[in-house]
């Protein structure tokens, strides 16, 4: 069924805003072609342009069909708009239809066409002016940046062409005139330019200067009344050609002669790239391109000049690709005509483009100006002082590699393609062309992009996530002498807080997986680990600037180290995979080796004429038609390119009306590729069906469920009150703006660990070890001695026996004393801190507490904790001043109360079998639960880098969100991304590509391993999905998924399409599992065996008291183990015959069972259940063949949420929403 077509035929993502004829006013050159005539009289050079015409789609309307069958030889009229500069608003002539009926008002004004100024646009085409030659002029082109009131950008295209003056036809607003047939030999020698500009959303300088290219051969030999159709054709036919989707799917389109390609952008957030990037590298050294990008990152008043009005946006553009993430966010006129030059006054920040005759002219009348000539390759600056040009540098190690890359660029395509055969086809010439352009661009986009991962790397080490805001302080601080100023002035830009926004969002933008791809080893661990504020002693010893920086080293009041709780080792047979080479990011020399991303084109059909409505919906028809033969061609795995051809497909469906046809292709895009799902396009096409359209698609099932999501999600995001935090954070910011630089030795440095980093210091005091400063490190306590500066160890936390709060007498005066009690000492150290006694006696003692609580329990996340404690003492009594700062600073000592009021021993068997513990909430503001864990092995792919070939943990959160774990030392791989925004149910690693994550809202979103991106869903369920299982067969690989309302789905992985499906009696289906080609299914209160088809094989029952929670098969005991809700005991059934009573294993202190799994010859049942009087997160493992439980494990503080296996070595556990931790056990 064909719905009704909308009323305009207007691509959503067309190609073309508007097109214009531009030139001399048709009274000035007939004024002109009097004037020649008389001899002796000279020819006038300069004329004002204005807007002749302007097109504007749609070109077709629904009415035109019922005209078209008689006007089939006489081409539609367009919608042509005719224009005269005035004073007042130009007003816009009517225009008539095939019928002849008038399409519009009498009058109409208008001065700003969608987005393009009209008023503007006539200078900024002929920013040189309409000058009149004796002799024809080569056709030439420049480019225009066109931005709206608010900050939207179009951009523009504009060929000049000249055209002989002569009285024969005179072809201004579609009405032709005869007049003298002979021409005047005065005339003959008058040449007068116009110009067409294209303006479009999407910035395809090269794509639509062929197109225009093509354009003038037509209107160079065509007769002056004939121009205005031959560019409306020109125009609806760019109007009908879409903007291709992000991805590797490039759009190629006859414009005869040429073969014009339009290429997509990379990804959803990269510019599409159309021009050649190398031009600035052929312009300027690679030392002066640093400056210029300098200048745009201190975001400087520059202008930028050239004799060659081209050149002028090229090279800005450019420049503007160089710096992307990074985005310019002022003015952006790269072009300004003469009339236009008084904008380079703004006091503002801004870029702009004058030709080069106006260089001495700008550079007097205004000051603090960038100058760039990009013909000579110079940069100055227009102010009137004598200081001369002062642009900061770039940070030394950063400038060295982008120099050292780009002078190893092959620049010239003529030497690249010296050894090729000459082309003798046009077309293939250019191609050959063009992919030499497409990898040098990918080039030089990597090496720019090197350059800002250089300069910004370090960023995110003084990112506070949790409280969103960045110490722009300490990261001075930690800068070079020389780059001080450079990093002052780039701190204070738009242009940086944006990109420290995204930072913030941890948006993964290309900067972000750069900075992951290049980090080294020590940094992703530090990443987890180590506080992100403040350097450690090697960090701040391997920074070699100066001998005065190498002896300094910055206190720190932040997030604490925690690389003292030793990680579990690598497995020996990965131990090669962990061979990383760091010096990827410090190393000078030039990193190359990228290669482009493979790339495909589709020939969009030729246009057919007339240009009525049939003729447009038989192009539509041709598209769709090529698009269909083409998803035939494809590889049933090459999802990539399948949904660019649903993508472009559901346009042409949208535009033929054929709505229902258009939004299953994009609800297709949900299987293939969810990034380039058109979400806006299809809320409006939703919003636009009828009532009986409406009716239809909501009795398809999948296009049900693709309007719900649509009109139902809401995009309010949870945002955190800044001012919830902003009393306890300026008291936090006083205390650290307090802080002094500590001078540490090389002596004392040696002493500490490469991790260790100093969060307290305190005045000099008198000990009984000597006089100096006592410093505080997350591990220890030191004795900074004065005169001759020394290291006097004091002692570890681990190694402390008691801390007291004393005075001694002196005089007639008891001074408060601090004394510490070591183990393995027998003196005890005392220290005279009278006012600061009582401070330092809370803070040691909550290390102390701490760091028992983090070996006791194998959990870093105390001794961190206790240091933000510590940390936030310090801020308190700094900041009250008064004898009750030492009351309120005590409400912080948690561990310290918890170690004395409220002990936790960790159970014998616990400790011996706990090997480690890990927060998948860190950072956050509160913990979040454990939903699903799995472990992924490792794959030694030499296409892989080496991180990816580590064994992974995948931890699904709350809301959908997935953080996956390296394996191999247990530091996060990647950090928190979204599946949905409902709770996980099951996971799965289909394929050593895919994992598939099961959620509670009926989708399985397909997460691909390599890019840690998930762009692909599948929606054919209907209820939650509850249980995902994966068979291999020798034709294909299928995945087995059920939900919640008892369906039951086979998927081809490859394919992503369901195989077969089945529906049993009842709901309630909670897992499934595949054993001997039956599947496995537990439906509330009986577990069902069936065939792959659905048939009843065998069905175990239970009372209708008990439901139950999950089992597990053991075909070598051909047994049957599960547990119900409610209870505290593990069934044993026989498989061989189900009929006959369990046998019970009863889990003693168990008051819920939440999950279990098997691990070699044991079953481990995660529950909840009381110790020491309080309920705690239990693990029972169970002797499979005495039937016995052998451990009674304390595992969290809250009850066991899931359990995963780690290739039988160890067994994790993930708690609930008041722990949130991620537990590691020994599996014996």
């Amino acid at each position: 069924m064909e719905e009704a077509a909308p009323q305009h035929l207007s691509l959503p993502s067309g190609l073309l805003e508007l097109c214009a004829l531009l030139g001399a006013p048709q009274d000035r050159l007939r004024g002109l072609e009097q004037v020649a005539q008389k001899r002796g009289v000279k020819t006038p050079s300069c004329l004002d342009p204005e807007v002749l015409s302007v097109f504007v789609p749609p070109f077709t309307s629904k009415e035109d069909s019922q005209v078209s069958s008689a006007s089939c030889t006489t081409l539609g009229k367009g919608r042509r708009r005719s224009f005269r500069k005035r004073r007042e608003k130009p007003r816009m002539e009517p225009w008539r239809g095939l019928s002849g009926d008038p399409k519009g008002p009498d009058s109409e004004d208008v001065s700003i066409l969608g987005d393009v100024d009209l008023l503007a646009l006539p200078q900024l085409c002929f920013p040189g002016g309409v000058c009149v030659a004796s002799e024809p002029k080569e056709d030439c082109v420049h480019f225009l940046v066109l931005t709206d009131v608010c900050g939207n950008r179009t951009y523009g295209v504009v060929a000049q062409y000249y055209r002989p003056l002569h009285d024969e036809y005179c072809f201004y607003n579609g009405k032709a005139h005869w007049e003298s047939s002979r021409l005047s030999e005065s005339t003959t020698g008058c040449f007068v330019p116009f110009a067409v500009c294209v303006v479009s959303r999407f910035p395809y300088y090269h794509a639509l200067k062929d197109c225009l290219s093509c354009l003038l051969t037509h209107l160079k030999l065509c007769k002056d009344f004939e121009v205005d159709n031959y560019i409306k054709d020109f125009s609806a036919r760019l109007s009908l050609i879409p903007s291709p989707p992000p991805g590797p799917l490039h759009l190629i389109f006859n414009m005869k002669p040429l073969q014009v390609v339009f290429p997509s952008r990379a990804d959803p957030e990269s510019p599409i790239i159309d021009l050649d990037l190398h031009l600035p590298l052929l312009c300027f050294r690679p030392e002066k391109v640093l400056q210029i990008l300098t200048c745009i990152l201190t975001e400087q008043r520059i202008v930028f000049f050239s004799s060659d009005w081209a050149l002028l946006t090229l090279v800005a553009e450019c420049f503007m690709v160089y710096l992307h993430p990074l985005q310019w966010q002022h003015t952006f006129v790269p072009i300004l005509s003469g009339q236009m030059l008084d904008f380079v006054m703004a006091p503002t920040s801004f870029l702009m483009g004058c030709h080069v005759d106006h260089f001495k002219e700008v550079s007097k009348e205004a000051d603090g100006l960038i100058l760039i000539d990009i013909d000579r390759g110079s940069i100055t600056c227009s102010q009137s002082s004598d200081s001369g040009l002062d642009i900061p540098e770039v940070p030394l190690l950063a400038a060295q590699t982008f120099i050292q890359s780009v002078q190893s660029l092959q620049l010239h395509p003529e030497l690249h393609l010296a050894h090729l055969s000459s082309s003798t086809d046009l077309n293939e010439g250019r191609a050959r062309r063009r992919a030499w352009q497409q990898a040098l661009n990918c080039h030089i986009q990597h090496i720019a992009l090197q350059l800002l991962v250089g300069i910004f790397r370090e960023v995110k080490n003084h990112l506070n996530y949790e409280h969103r805001v960045f110490n722009s302080e300490e990261f001075l601080k930690t800068r070079a002498v020389g780059d001080q100023q450079f990093y002052k002035q780039v701190l204070d830009t738009y242009m940086f807080h944006s990109f420290l926004k995204a930072r913030l969002n941890r948006r993964m933008d290309a900067f972000a997986r750069m900075d992951l791809d290049t980090q080294s080893e020590e940094d992703r661990i530090n990443g987890m680990l180590i506080s992100p504020r403040r350097p450690t002693v090697e960090k701040m010893a391997s920074r070699k600037f100066s001998p005065l920086h190498i002896t300094h080293r910055r206190m720190v009041v932040s997030m604490p180290n925690l690389q003292d709780i030793a990680l579990p080792e690598l497995p020996p047979r990965n131990s090669s995979l962990r061979i990383v080479d760091s010096s990827y990011c410090k190393s000078s020399s030039p990193v190359l080796d990228v290669v482009p991303k493979s790339t495909y084109t589709f020939k969009v059909p030729d246009v057919h004429f007339p240009l009525v409505r049939q003729c447009v919906q038989a192009y539509y028809a041709d598209f769709a038609a090529l698009l269909s033969k083409a998803m035939g061609l494809l590889a049933p795995d090459n999802s990539l390119l399948l949904a660019r051809y649903f993508y472009l497909r559901g346009l042409v469906h949208l535009m033929q009306g054929q709505l229902l046809s258009a939004l299953l292709d994009f609800q297709n895009l949900y299987k293939t590729d969810i990034r380039i799902f058109p979400a806006d396009l299809v809320k409006g096409t939703v919003a636009s069906m009828s009532t009986p359209e409406r009716a239809q698609a909501e009795r398809t099932p999948e296009l049900k469920r693709l309007i719900t999501e649509v009109l139902d999600k809401s995009g309010h995001q949870k945002q955190i009150d800044p001012e919830t935090f902003k009393d306890f954070y300026n008291c936090w910011k006083e205390t650290e703006a307090e802080a002094q630089e500590v001078s540490l030795p090389s002596l004392v440095m040696d002493h500490l660990d490469k991790n260790e980093c100093v969060y307290k210091l305190s005045s000099s005091v008198k000990t009984n070890r000597g006089v100096g400063k006592i410093a505080m490190t997350q591990k220890r306590l030191f004795l900074l001695t004065e005169g001759r500066p020394g290291y006097v160890e004091i002692s570890t936390f681990r190694n402390i026996e008691e801390v007291k709060s004393t005075t001694v007498a002196f005089l007639l005066l008891r001074i408060p004393t601090l004394k510490i009690k070591m183990m393995s000492k027998k003196d005890v150290f005392e220290a005279n801190l009278k006012s600061e006694c009582d401070l330092w006696h809370l803070m040691v003692k909550e290390m102390w507490a701490g760091k028992k609580l983090a070996d006791d329990h194998k959990d870093p996340q105390f001794i961190q904790q206790a240091l933000t404690n510590v940390l936030l003492m310090d801020a308190v009594v700094g900041t009250l001043q008064s004898p009750s700062a030492i009351y309120a600073a005590s409400k912080l000592s948690y561990f310290d109360k918890m170690k004395n009021e409220m002990p936790m021993p960790v159970p014998k068997m616990t400790s011996e079998t706990l090997k480690h513990k890990i927060n998948p909430s860190a950072g956050e503001t509160a913990p979040q639960a454990i939903d699903v864990l799995l472990y992924t092995p490792g794959h030694l792919d030499p296409a892989e880098k080496v991180e990816d070939a580590h064994p992974k943990l995948w931890c699904a959160l709350d809301e959908g969100k997935v953080i996956v774990f390296d394996a191999s030392s247990w530091t996060i791989h990647q950090h928190c991304f979204k599946v949905g925004t409902s709770k996980v149910n099951c996971m799965l690693m289909a394929e050593q590509s895919q994992v598939w994550v099961g959620s509670e809202d009926s989708v399985i979103y397909i997460i691909n391993v390599h890019s840690m991106s998930c762009n692909k869903q599948l929606t054919d369920h209907r209820a939650s999905v509850t249980g995902l299982t994966v068979q291999d067969s020798r034709k294909s690989r299928e995945v087995y998924s059920c939900s919640r309302d008892g369906m039951v789905l086979a998927w081809n992985v490859s394919t992503l399409r369901v195989t077969s499906q089945f529906q049993l009696p009842c709901g309630g289906l909670t897992a499934i599992s595949l054993h001997s080609s039956h599947l496995w299914c537990c439906m509330g209160n009986s577990i069902m065996e069936v065939t792959m088809n659905g048939s009843l094989r065998q069905e175990l029952k239970t009372d209708e008291s008990a439901s139950f929670l999950d089992f597990q098969l053991l075909p070598e005991q051909e047994q049957l183990w599960a547990a119900c809700t409610g209870r505290s005991e593990v069934y044993v059934w026989s498989l061989g015959d189900l009929a006959q009573p369990p046998q019970r294993i009863h889990l003693q202190d168990c008051s819920e069972i939440s999950c279990m799994i098997r691990v070699k010859k044991q079953i481990w049942v995660g529950g909840r259940g009381p110790s020491q009087g309080r309920p705690r997160g239990k693990i029972y493992v169970i002797d499979v063949e005495r039937k016995a439980v052998e451990k009674e494990l304390v595992a969290h503080t809250d009850s066991v949420r899931t359990l995963c296996s780690a290739e039988g070595r160890y067994v994790l556990s993930g708690s609930g929403r008041e722990e949130g931790k991620i537990a590691i056990w020994k599996v014996e």
